[in-house]
Formats: C-alpha cells, sequence, structure tokens
C-alpha cells in the first residue's frame, strides 16, 4: 500500500477515511418508498348519489362498453363543474366491478403528479415489479410506456376511470390516455373542446330534466317535503346535480333545527341570512374538497385559464355574472371593455376559453346565444371584488344600452329585445345586491325602462306589466319613491293596467304618480305632463270625461310651451284631444266645434314631423275619423279611417292593438253609412282579434262583441 487509502461503496454504503482517530456513529431513518394512492381499485369520490337519476341512454351506452368482449375504446364525459360526470363513472365502475367482472381502476387525473403516481399504482397492481417502478419514478424509463404495457398484458379485463381531466395536456404530454384491447377508458372533464380526444367518443352532460332533479332532493331528504316542494327547490338550483346533492345533504343532516324543503327555499332567497351559495356549501360533508363545494369549484377552471394565458376569462366571466343564466345574445359581448382586465380584442379567445372549460355554451337558434348556469353566475359575483363591482354593473349596463332602443317604435320587437329581458332584471338585482352606488342603479333601472317601453309597444301589455312590477321591486329598497326612474316605471305599470282593462287601477295609480311628479319635480315638468295626459285616458274609460278632457288640455299646453307645437311630444295630445272632444259631457258645443277644426292641422304636422306612413300621422288619421263620425259625419271620416288601415295594416301584425282599434273605427263607420255587410265584417274580424290579444272578459272585447251584435241585427234588416 502507498500510504493513501483506497476504498469503494456501493448502494447505501459509507466510506469514511481518515489519518488518526476517529469515533462516528450514523442513525439511518428511511422513509417509506411508495408516495402513490392509497387504492386505485374505489372510487375516490365525496358523497356517492342514492341512486343515479336520468343519464339513461348514456348509461346504457357506457355498460355496453364494459361488457365480456368489449374494449380498445375511451369515453370522455365532459360537461360544466357538479353537473355529475364523477357520478356517472362511479355507478359505470360499481356495474363494472360488480356485474360485469371486470377489475376497476380509478385514478385522479386532476394534475401530473397524482396522474403519475395512480397510473403506476395500477401498473403495480398489473403486475409491474419494484425494480420496473423504481426506473420508471427515477425516469429511467417511460412511465407511460410500462403502465400500459401491463394493461394490454392483463389477464382479466378492466376498466379505467381518468377522473377531473380537466387539464388535457396533462394526459397528452406523457400519452397517458390510450386504448387497449383489454379494457375501457372513461375521461370526466370539464373540457369540452373535441381536439384534445382525438379518436374518443364523448358524452356530454348538463343539469338534470325536473323530475329526476327532484327525486335527487328526495332521494336524499326522504322526508323533507313533497315532490312539487322538491320540484320547486330544483327549479331554484337551476337542476344541478352538485347543487341538488349539497342541498339534500344539508337537509338530510340537520340535527338541532331541521328544515323542510320550504323552508329551504325561503333560506335560498336570503329568509336566513344566508346566500345562496353559503348555504348550499353548508351541505358539504367535512372537509370536503374544493370541487365539492359550489363555492370554489369553478375557481378551478378560471386558474386553469389563467395558467394557459387567459386570465381575462375571469373579467369575462364576472361581466357575465351581471346578467342572468338564461340565453345571452352573443352580439352584446361585441363591445365588452373593461380595460386592463379585459380588452376587446380578447373578448373572443376569453369566450373561447370559458366554452371549452364547459363554464359556458352556446344556445343555436334565430340569435346566437351564449348560456352560464345561474349557480355559476351567482357563485362568481358573490367572489368578485368590491371594486372590481363598482366597475363591472356600469359596463354591463352599458352594452345592455347599445343593443335596447332608446326609443322603440310600435310593433314588432328585434328578437333580441325579449332575450334580454332576464337579463335586465338580472343586472337591476345584482347592482343592488352588490350595494355599487345610486348612480350604476339608476343606469340599470333606465335599461328596464327602455325594455319595458320595447314589450309594451310591441302589445304584450301583461309582459310589460309584469316586468316594470318586477324592476321597481328591485330598485324600491335603493331608490326613493320620487326618483324620477322610480316615477317612470310606476307609470308604465299604470299604461300596462289601463291596456289591461283594469281602469280603476290604472287610475288610481296615476293619480298617486301624478301627486309625486307635482311636489318633487313640478306642475311643469315633463314627467308630470305625462302623467297628466296617462291619467286622462283611464277616466275617460271611467265615464269622466271632463276630468279627462282639463288633463289632456293641461298636457298639451304644456308641452306647446316646453317643446313647441309640432313636437312630437306635444302632438300626441293633440291627437288625444280629438278622441275625447265629442265624448258625452266632455266639452260644450263650441269648444267641440273648434277642437274638431284642429284635426287636419294636426294631420298635417304629423305628417309633416313623422311622415306619411308613421304610427303618429296614422293615429292622428284615426282620431279625426273618430271625431268625425261622432260628429255625424261618417262620410267625411270614412276616407280617413281607411287611409289609418291601410297604413297599419303595412307595419303592424293583424293582431296588433293599434289595428285593431281602427278595425273597430272603421266598423261603426261603415255601420253608420248603412254598409252592413263590411261591418259586420270588420266587426268579426275585430272580435277575434280582441279574444286572442285580451281574452273575452277585457271590456274592450266585450264592447266589440255588442258591436257586432248590432251590426248583424242591422244586417238582417237590410233588404
Amino acid at each position: 500500500m502507498t500510504g493513501a487509502n483506497e476504498a469503494r461503496a456501493d448502494g447505501y454504503g459509507r466510506v469514511y477515511q481518515a489519518t488518526g482517530d476517529q469515533h462516528i456513529v450514523e442513525h439511518h431513518h428511511h422513509a417509506p418508498e411508495w408516495t402513490g394512492p392509497d387504492s386505485v381499485r374505489h372510487p375516490a369520490v365525496g358523497r356517492a348519489p342514492v341512486v343515479l337519476r336520468d343519464r339513461v341512454g348514456e348509461m346504457d351506452r357506457l355498460r355496453a362498453a364494459v361488457e365480456p368482449g368489449a374494449g380498445n375504446s375511451a369515453y370522455v364525459l365532459h360537461g360544466m363543474g357538479g353537473c355529475g360526470k364523477t357520478a356517472v363513472a362511479h355507478t359505470l365502475f360499481r356495474h363494472a366491478v360488480d356485474r360485469a367482472g371486470r377489475i376497476g381502476f380509478w385514478v385522479n387525473a386532476s394534475d401530473p403528479a397524482s396522474l403519475r403516481a395512480g397510473m403506476l399504482a395500477v401498473a403495480a397492481d398489473r403486475g409491474a415489479t419494484d425494480a420496473e417502478l423504481t426506473g420508471a419514478r427515477s425516469g429511467l424509463r417511460p412511465a407511460a410506456d410500462l403502465v400500459w404495457h401491463y394493461l394490454d398484458a392483463s389477464d382479466r379485463p378492466w376498466l379505467l376511470v381518468l377522473d377531473n381531466a380537466d387539464t388535457p395536456a396533462v394526459l397528452r404530454d406523457g400519452g397517458w390516455l390510450r386504448t387497449s384491447p383489454t379494457g375501457t377508458v372513461v375521461v370526466t372533464t370539464r373540457q369540452a373542446a373535441a381536439h384534445w380526444w382525438p379518436g374518443a367518443e364523448l358524452l356530454q352532460f348538463g343539469v338534470l330534466p325536473r323530475q329526476d332533479a327532484a327525486l335527487v332532493l328526495q332521494d336524499l331528504a326522504p322526508h323533507a317535503g313533497s315532490p312539487e316542494e322538491a320540484a320547486e327547490v330544483a327549479d331554484r338550483l337551476g337542476r344541478l346535480p352538485l347543487a341538488l346533492t349539497l342541498a339534500g345533504g344539508f337537509l338530510a343532516h340537520q340535527i338541532l333545527d331541521p328544515w323542510d324543503l320550504a323552508a329551504y327555499r325561503r333560506g335560498l332567497d336570503g329568509a336566513a341570512g344566508y346566500h345562496p351559495i353559503e348555504l348550499l356549501d353548508q351541505g358539504a360533508e367535512t372537509g370536503a374538497e374544493s370541487r365539492q363545494l359550489l363555492s370554489r369549484t369553478w375557481q378551478l377552471s378560471l386558474d386553469a385559464l389563467a395558467a394557459q394565458g387567459l386570465p381575462e376569462a375571469t373579467a369575462l366571466l364576472r361581466l357575465l355574472a351581471c346578467w342572468a343564466g338564461d340565453p345571452l345574445p352573443l352580439g352584446l359581448l361585441a363591445g365588452a371593455d373593461l380595460g386592463d382586465e379585459l380588452h376587446p380584442s380578447r373578448v373572443e379567445s376569453a369566450l373561447r376559453g370559458l366554452l371549452d372549460h364547459s363554464l359556458a355554451e352556446l344556445v343555436p337558434g334565430r340569435v346566437r346565444c351564449l348560456r352560464v348556469h345561474g349557480i355559476v353566475l351567482d357563485s362568481v359575483a358573490r367572489a368578485t371584488p368590491a371594486d372590481r363591482r363598482e366597475r363591472l354593473a356600469p359596463v354591463a349596463a352599458r352594452l345592455l344600452g347599445a343593443a335596447l332602443p332608446e326609443v322603440p317604435e310600435r310593433g314588432e320587437q328585434d328578437p333580441v329585445v325579449t332575450l334580454l329581458a332576464p337579463h335586465v332584471i338580472a343586472l337591476l338585482r345584482r347592482a343592488v345586491g352588490w350595494g355599487v352606488g345610486t348612480a350604476a342603479v339608476e343606469e340599470a333601472a333606465d335599461r328596464a325602462l327602455r325594455l319595458v317601453v320595447a314589450v309594451h309597444r310591441s302589445g304584450d301589455y301583461a309582459s310589460a306589466l309584469t316586468l316594470a312590477r318586477q324592476a321597481l321591486d328591485v330598485v324600491t329598497p335603493c331608490l326613493s319613491a320620487e326618483n324620477v326612474f322610480v316615477l317612470r316605471l310606476r307609470m308604465r305599470v299604470g299604461r300596462a293596467l289601463f291596456r289591461l282593462g283594469r281602469f280603476e287601477e290604472s287610475a288610481a295609480l296615476y293619480q298617486e304618480v301624478l301627486d309625486d311628479c307635482e311636489r318633487t319635480l313640478g306642475p311643469g315638468a315633463p314627467d308630470t305632463l305625462e302623467a297628466c295626459l296617462r291619467l286622462a285616458l283611464p277616466l275617460l274609460n271611467l265615464d269622466r270625461p271632463q276630468e279627462a278632457m282639463l288633463l289632456i288640455r293641461r298636457s298639451a299646453q304644456g308641452r306647446e310651451e316646453v317643446f313647441g307645437r309640432s313636437h312630437p311630444l306635444t302632438l300626441i295630445p293633440r291627437k288625444y284631444l280629438l278622441e275625447v272632444t265629442l265624448s258625452p259631457g266632455a266639452a260644450a258645443p263650441s269648444e267641440r266645434d273648434e277642437i274638431l277644426a284642429t284635426g287636419p292641422g294636426v294631420i298635417a304636422d304629423c305628417r309633416s314631423t313623422s311622415g306619411e306612413d308613421h304610427p303618429m300621422t296614422l293615429g292622428a288619421e284615426l282620431n279625426y275619423a273618430s271625431a268625425l263620425a261622432a260628429a255625424g259625419r261618417p262620410a267625411e271620416a270614412l276616407p280617413h279611417v281607411r287611409r289609418a288601415l291601410s297604413g297599419y295594416e303595412r307595419i303592424f301584425a293583424p293582431d296588433y292593438p293599434l289595428l285593431l282599434n281602427t278595425r273597430q273605427a272603421l266598423s261603426i263607420i261603415l255601420d253608420a253609412l248603412g254598409l252592413s255587410a263590411e261591418a259586420v265584417q270588420q266587426g268579426e274580424t275585430l272580435v277575434a282579434g280582441r279574444t286572442r290579444v285580451l281574452g273575452p272578459a277585457h271590456p274592450w272585447t266585450v264592447h266589440a262583441e255588442g258591436l257586432l251584435r248590432k251590426y248583424r241585427d242591422a244586417a238582417a234588416r237590410t233588404p
């Protein structure tokens, strides 16, 4: 030897070299080598369904895929979080193991580490040696190849479930998703884009049918209430399986103060002091993970989108949370601009991200729409920071304003207007609930007002009444009764009540509004003059013509002072004066003659201001014709009423109210001229239309039926 120490160590051996005496003590603590899941033979799920409801067609297809001899196939179960994909996979797993004679493997595929550990555990189950597994873990051999070698060589058929594969790149990058003749693969994911799943059969999952959704609640809490109460709660929860499961879990496990379904329904509306999402999360099992909580599950998808370079998807979803879970016209999003958070040029990519992660879906139809589940919107809205809310509500209002006509024309509206109705009311609720301030609430209230006007002018008075009342119910706690938007919405309620034949209610409401307008805005304010005009119409139908005449005169004179004689707002009461003046007791004979003489001038001013075929001009023709007929001059009235009818027929649908009003005037004039056959024809058309639009009990329908009987009697007497 040379005096230098030479040595070699293998494995865990150690070599110590020293020139003097040394005392060496070693303590070796070896942690277990295995870091994988405790089991891949048991589904790692939260609360399994008592009974899998609906999904009949999908389950038939999946059961066939695990029958003897079936294999070499992959199925991707995709849909929004909480729609029950894992529940379907769990039910299939139990069937495959308990009835189809297969080995079942369940692997969490939500992240690379969990997927790798789970798949190597599958390989170990199928016979991979410790040395092979160590090599795969250390990167000395391809891990996916090892796993699939042993799956291909399995002596028993198998079912492999890759659960929560919401980031498909995790499967693709390692080559983990394959097929084998010895087994069947099922993937659950929120990622809907087909290009991630080449060769796989895609099965989409959504919410449950109403009856099945109610049964989910009854399965979990059978004594909480009736089937109809369960259905009502299911509707309130949008029939989303996760929400139903959480609600049923809450109802089933209350001890000190058990709730029934009716109490739970009230709790969802805030009666118990909970936010709906907070109340739902109360039904989760202790220690539930994010995927099993409605307050957190959507954030997983948004985090994944941010990791993919789409942080603006969060901003877009927050904007969508200002609206409702009903179909939203896609065109509304074209001008979305949240500054640094969401530039208009990035809306397309953000939207694609939401669609790919099943946070939204496209709805085909006459108008292309987008839909996001209401529970998702409530959850996202609740988690939106306060400073973002102040910015979101005005942007949402401006986008609605761009789609709603500022001054809607009479007649059929753009179909987009009807689709926006739930979103306008939802924005009001969100703005008030968020406490974003008076200016933002007023902007949202203005959109509600525009919507109500558009729906009213389409002839759908019942819907206009409902929308106006909904808007008032929402804004009244936030805005004072004298706020101009509240006053205008109240006037729209009165206007709809009038059209629906509820004259007493309309008159009473308009009197209250007029009093409030006079007190807060002044007697000459435009809104006060509008209240005057609108109060006159139900009074006229309540046989109070003198009061009606005074109010219309006041409106006409006030508007002429403010706007001028030929302004459209002034022409409206001038037209009404023609209609009202010859009502019994409305005016003295000299006054009637004076007003009747203004008829041609009113028509000329309307024509000059609005055009020949505008409803304003046609309305003036109609009112003048009615006034002439009432004055005993039907021959002079006939050409005017025929022009009005011809014009209205060109621009309105057959049952539009103004067109029906014109038929009534024409029938009266024809009868006065002794043209009984044509009067009967117009009367029959009138009664049929009134019945379809207003119903058989409406006062105007009853009146039309009385006119028709009169015409038929006259026709019977005609030789």
